[in-house]
């Protein structure tokens, strides 16, 4: 655990400072979506371990905003079988924040859509066989049945800022987990229906539903697992202004 992290006892300065950095470059790009897990749980305590240090994330006034409830037993099975149900319904999302543009400008359509191709092509679930595609995105409401579920909520007095710092901190968990050879897949899909995640956890109406999180370890024979999506090119989004 944290390999990336041990150095040896001879080692210089510049070299463990060198070891630091290409062990950040190895963990940050080799961090993935997971979508299938192999069943074998995640040791006792690496939870709050890696919650502990997710929470170094920065925090603006350091309000540390956003909550995380693992759900397990017979509450994960009313929540997924909810929202499950919603879904298959075609009851329309109602998300407690706005997560896309209304409407998406083209340029980010196509890397909506790229993204999908990918996983979908990788899947085998051709265009047209709606079938396959909705079984697919129907995973997403059972943790994708990761031996780990985490529902992520936040006060909904929160700023939109606010929301930034609880990002950093799900991905410093998403970053912990990989130092530990765990795989993960944050959920946007599960705060499509806030009422039945609030109904089925006993939350308030004053908690909003952020996002879903599976965890666990990664099914290396997954082909869901294999996908990579392409990112920007620094080119593309640093500006220089002197």
């Amino acid at each position: 655990m944290n390999d990336w992290l041990a150095f040896p006892v001879q080692a210089t300065m510049d070299e463990a400072d060198d070891m630091r950095l290409r062990g950040w470059a190895a963990l940050a790009a080799g961090r993935s979506s997971t979508r299938r897990f192999v069943e074998r749980p995640v040791p006792e305590g690496w939870i709050e371990e890696m919650l502990r240090e997710a929470r170094h994330a920065p925090s603006g006034a350091n309000l540390q905003p956003g909550e995380f409830i693992r759900v397990e037993a017979e509450a994960r099975r009313r929540l997924s079988e909810g929202l499950v149900g919603a879904y298959r319904s075609g009851l329309p999302p109602r998300e407690d924040y706005s997560y896309f543009p209304d409407p998406m400008p083209m340029i980010l359509r196509r890397r909506q859509v790229a993204a999908a191709q990918a996983l979908y092509g990788a899947l085998g679930a051709a265009r047209d066989d709606r079938e396959a595609r909705r079984a697919q995105f129907e995973r997403n409401f059972r943790f994708f049945d990761a031996p780990v579920a985490l529902v992520v909520t936040i006060d909904a007095r929160m700023g939109a800022g606010c929301y930034m710092d609880l990002g950093m901190c799900l991905y410093g968990l998403m970053l912990a987990a990989a130092a530990r050879g765990l795989g993960s897949c944050a959920i946007g899909a599960l705060a499509s229906y806030p009422g039945i995640v609030r109904d089925a956890l006993g939350l308030g109406e004053g908690v909003s539903v952020v996002c879903g999180l599976a965890l666990g370890h990664p099914d290396p024979a997954a082909p869901e697992n294999a996908v990579r999506t392409a990112r920007r090119e620094v080119a593309d989004f640093l500006r220089v202004v002197r």
